[in-house]
């Protein structure tokens, strides 16, 4: 099989994405944001409903949203006062997938030289999350209450396309569930409308390639392991 140039180029946009945890401070040119959210507009959604919102944050508002938050999230008793509206992770975990999220965290952690009894530690690298990891920009998508699962399964694939396009353009993201045990303090900071429920954040902005968190590389089954060919 002969790779064409533009299969090349989608290829490589997909499987060079990762999960960036420290970013550079230098700015994303606004013209260059639109057109990464115009773009990943093109993502198909039953009906075309386009079930997707986005906030787009930086300067002061980027900076408000991550105090607010930071605050509830470095106080024992307010953090407790905070919980997601949906569950992003399942309830009960069964193997192989809690093998797996295990893996990643302690990779990231062992990365960072922070051991399972630094609880210190581990808390303050979890709330790099609410800086958007220093990142310029940082986005919150909300989605109408009124929309059922088929429009979460449209939402994923604005937000791959948003990833994807952004690695076209030599920009790096992060997407972060972290953020919706905290859609109070975010629906007070951003004035949301009751009808918008939280789905998620991310940081976008250019990759800091020094620090070492930039390093983790996540493994993949291969596809033998979750695709059968039947003929």
């Amino acid at each position: 099989m002969i790779e064409s140039t533009e299969q090349k180029i989608v290829d490589h946009a997909i499987s060079s994405r990762r999960s960036i945890r420290a970013f550079r401070p230098d700015p994303v040119a606004r013209e260059d944001i639109e057109a990464i959210l115009d773009v990943a507009s093109r993502a198909p959604s039953g009906s075309n409903t386009q079930p997707w919102k986005v906030y787009v944050l930086t300067g002061a508002s980027r900076e408000k949203l991550s105090a607010e938050i930071l605050l509830a999230h470095n106080d024992p008793e307010l953090i407790t006062q905070h919980e997601e509206e949906y569950a992003y992770y399942p309830r009960q975990w069964k193997s192989p997938y809690i093998e797996r999220r295990r893996k990643i965290g302690w990779d990231l952690y062992g990365l960072l030289g922070l051991t399972r009894d630094n609880k210190a530690g581990m808390h303050a690298q979890h709330g790099r999350n609410y800086a958007f990891f220093d990142a310029p920009v940082g986005m919150i998508f909300t989605i109408d209450r009124i929309m059922e699962q088929g429009s979460w399964l449209d939402y994923g694939m604005f937000l791959q396309n948003i990833m994807i396009a952004a690695r076209g353009r030599g920009l790096d993201t992060c997407p972060q569930a972290a953020f919706t045990p905290f859609h109070r303090i975010i629906r007070e900071v951003l004035k949301l409308p009751d009808n918008e429920m939280v789905v998620c954040g991310m940081s976008l902005g250019f990759a800091d390639e020094s620090k070492i968190e930039n390093s983790l590389q996540t493994e993949r089954d291969p596809v033998s392991q979750f695709a059968e060919f039947r003929d």
